[in-house]
């Protein structure tokens, strides 16, 4: 458990380098977009994935492991809007921006402590295409509750959801890192 944390701090380190250049480049003007659309923009990525990992082609080239990091990014993306939504300025200054990422990604990393626990770091045997379809089922559950309103009646909820799709995202770019699994 203890090389899963640190494995985990690396890639969140990796994707937060990337999270604050692009705030540097493009502000936060992704704060424009609501949950639902970052819903989208994961489909996308994640379904772009798996299409290479499909086809074994990539016409773009950024690899696969880009995605993965780019999931990660929204995912945070979306967890903030989801619980701020308007309450935050459009235009965050860069280190609010990147507190509020720290905030989530360490909700994350306690969660998969948790669940890594309890299911015996079970991902460490599963192929990065599980990981990839896991990632494209929790972005359809996500946008069938929100065709419902963000009501469900017996499942948890849509922010769940994006920490879900976030961890298996790091954990397929363990995997990716590793050269197992793929």
């Amino acid at each position: 458990m203890i090389q899963t944390s640190a494995q985990y701090t690396k890639v969140i380190s990796a994707c937060r380098e990337i999270f604050s250049k692009k705030t540097k480049d493009y502000g936060t003007a992704w704060r424009i977009l609501r949950p639902s659309s970052l819903t989208d923009q994961l489909f996308i990525k994640a379904q772009r994935i798996r299409t290479i990992q499909e086809t074994g082609v990539n016409q773009v080239g950024e690899g696969v492991e880009d995605e993965f990091r780019a999931i990660v990014n929204y995912c945070v993306m979306a967890l903030i809007q989801l619980e701020h939504g308007s309450d935050l300025p459009m235009e965050m200054e860069p280190e609010q921006a990147m507190n509020l990422y720290q905030n989530y990604t360490q909700q994350a990393q306690e969660l998969m402590e948790r669940k890594n626990h309890d299911y015996g770091e079970a991902w460490r045997d599963m192929r990065v295409s599980s990981l990839t379809d896991l990632i494209l089922m929790k972005i359809l559950r996500v946008k069938q509750i929100e065709d419902n309103a963000g009501k469900t009646i017996m499942s948890e909820g849509i922010d769940a959801n994006y920490f879900d799709m976030l961890n298996y995202s790091v954990f397929a770019l363990i995997h990716l890192t590793d050269n197992t699994k793929l």
